[in-house]
């Protein structure tokens, strides 16, 4: 048990294909490479080409088949292996085990009652993988000429975590042993599992999501057979698509933001242990001492023995955990669906509309949230809202009128509308927009219902369908809270009952409840500004005053304030070298040599990386 064994391609007739020639393969590997990086399709043929780039791929996957790395004996048998590792050395493992919860797959089960607050869990850096210990490892000579791996700390760990599986020696084995084998993300459907999220908002991102993998794999895989700083990588003879669509997963799923040690930075972290933690509603209780030089995380509630113990991982919506982490959360109190609103330029008012939201610190155009709660729109989308629907008479009143200044303060706040005709054309497009959104959907709700109750749909479709259908789920509840808003502002209308008057004194009152902080003072929504990324990997530069504690909050994924946000997984040192990389673009160009290839814009391979997947 334990014991690894590579597997060599096997012979034809044996339920392998035949030895394919070195020649063969890179052959199809510059094909993909090609694909991948050539120019983006136009709209309406980002299926068309996955299908395409699809193909490719299990054309290569045939080829690859019985030459992965694998380990003798079930993911279960090494999980005593872990916690003696981690109690020798110095994690704390005596308060929980590892169990099996069924649907939720493996998590961590108390032994005993523990009570909210309580410190249960610590894990030494010394047990973490990291991008900083990847630069110190066999990788280190290609890290330091490669400017993708320079740039991207998720790929880094990725290829470390590769690297490490097939090293014999590797301090890590105990951990990456018990690693699933495989996951549930979007890179692990079947094509007509995938098909299940044509028309959801979630496709664009699983597209993008299998184009970069498939584009890294290419790119990597030229790098370790030609490159000279990789020759004394453990994966020339084996490094398959599927061993790092699993590393890919691997890091998507689990990897968190950490301080270096000097805690003058982030890092990417790989957490053993505390990366066996299921998600549930509730705060963030982990964080990083960085004066014990651990990760540290704190019960977030009692909990009695043999009671699962869970963590939050943060404020993540259905279509991100399905996206990055491979599971549908169905009491998601924090699901939402993105929708784009912008005031167009062509607009009469444009001029008007763009200084009243600036004001406000609202863009002209943007992506926003409509929310799985009630209301589902947030007080930055009320305010664009309100700017969107107003007359040229309410702009300049919000502009040179009394008080214009201070009543910028009051167009999030639900107390203070505009005018009555004002929410009523704000509702009233709201509830049309949504309902022109939910006839974009090739199925109804009632139908995605139907399709659930069978008990033969593979968990890949069940998946999908229950995004799908949750989306549209929030869509109908902002038609539905759209119609009743509309029909009780015309009410007030129609009754003449007059608008509450807005004094310089109401400031007081806006600056007690955070619904109703005024927008230009506040710090926006979580959530909004977590859906404004739009699934991008912006950098941003961690806030240094919030390094100088000796205990810093791992967020669980969200990577807010210290860590940027969730989409931002390279963390502070590719931030710059990522902007030198910019003058090189892989999607428009083709290379034959690999050292042109390295120079290349690493935002083409960028991929979204997130903490945690069910086990």
């Amino acid at each position: 048990m334990g014991k690894k064994s590579r597997v060599k391609t096997q012979k034809s007739g044996t339920g392998a294909t035949a030895a394919v020639s070195p020649k063969e393969m890179m052959n199809l590997i510059s094909e993909l490479l090609q694909k991948c990086s050539s120019t983006a399709p136009s709209p309406g043929k980002e299926w068309e080409e996955y299908i395409q780039i699809r193909a490719l791929v299990e054309k290569i996957r045939k080829k690859q088949k019985g030459m992965s790395v694998s380990f003798e004996g079930t993911r279960e048998e090494f999980f005593s292996e872990l916690m003696a590792w981690a109690t020798e050395c110095g994690a704390s493992c005596d308060c929980f085990e590892i169990s099996n919860f069924a649907d939720e797959g493996y998590g961590l089960k108390a032994i005993r009652d523990i009570k909210a607050e309580e410190l249960f869990l610590w894990v030494p850096r010394k047990m973490l993988m990291t991008v900083e210990s990847a630069k110190n490892s066999v990788l280190g000579p290609l890290y330091s000429q490669d400017r993708i791996l320079q740039a991207m700390g998720n790929v880094t760990l990725a290829i470390h975590l590769l690297c490490e599986r097939a090293n014999p020696s590797s301090p890590w084995l105990p951990y990456i042993k018990t690693l699933p084998a495989d996951y549930d993300t979007p890179l692990y459907f079947e094509e007509d599992e995938v098909r299940h999220l044509l028309a959801t908002q979630a496709i664009q991102d699983v597209l993008s999501q299998y184009k970069n993998t498939a584009r890294q794999y290419a790119y990597f895989y030229k790098v370790i057979h030609t490159h000279p700083n990789a020759s004394k990588l453990p994966l020339k003879d084996a490094f398959t698509f599927d061993d790092y669509r699993w590393a890919v997963s691997s890091v998507m799923t689990r990897q968190n933001q950490i301080p270096t040690a000097d805690g003058s930075r982030v890092t990417l972290a790989l957490i053993p242990l505390w990366d066996m933690c299921n998600h549930t509603n509730g705060l963030i209780t982990t964080g990083y001492n960085l004066e014990d030089d651990r990760c540290e995380c704190v019960a977030l509630k009692d909990y009695k023995e043999a009671e699962q113990i869970y963590i939050f991982y943060g404020t993540r919506s259905n279509a991100e955990f399905v996206i990055h982490n491979g599971f549908f959360f169905e009491d998601n109190a924090h699901d939402r669906v993105k929708i784009k609103l912008g005031v167009s330029k062509s607009e009469r008012l444009y001029a008007m509309k763009a200084e009243v939201l600036a004001r406000a610190g609202i863009p002209a155009s943007s992506i926003f949230a409509l929310h799985c709660s009630e209301p589902p729109i947030s007080a930055q989308l009320l305010a664009f809202l309100r700017v969107f629907c107003m007359t040229e008479e309410e702009l300049r009143d919000y502009l040179v009128g009394d008080h214009a200044i201070n009543k910028i303060f009051t167009l999030g706040n639900t107390e203070f509308p505009v005018s009555w005709e004002n929410e009523i054309k704000l509702w009233t497009f709201l509830e049309t927009r949504a309902a022109l959104l939910l006839k974009t959907y090739k199925t109804t709700s009632e139908e995605d219902r139907s399709m659930l109750e069978k008990p033969d749909l593979s968990l890949h479709s069940r998946i999908a369908i229950k995004l799908r259908l949750a989306e549209k789920e929030i869509l109908e509840r902002a038609v539905s809270c759209g119609r009743a808003k509309r029909l009780h502002f015309q009410k007030q209308l129609d009754e003449g009952i007059p608008l509450p008057l807005y004094e310089e004194s109401d400031i007081a009152l806006l600056e007690n409840a955070d619904a109703k902080l005024p927008i230009i003072l506040r710090k926006l929504e979580e959530e909004d500004e977590h859906v404004q990324e739009e699934m991008s990997l912006a950098q941003i530069k961690p806030d240094a005053a919030g390094l100088d504690s000796s205990k810093t909050p791992v967020l669980n994924g969200q990577c807010k304030d210290l860590n940027g946000t969730q989409e931002d997984p390279p963390g502070s040192d590719a931030v710059v070298k990522e902007s030198e990389a910019e003058k090189h673009d892989p999607s428009t160009k083709r290379t034959e040599a690999q050292g042109e290839e390295a120079g290349r814009d690493t935002r083409s391979f960028l991929m979204d990386f997130h903490n945690k997947t069910r086990d």
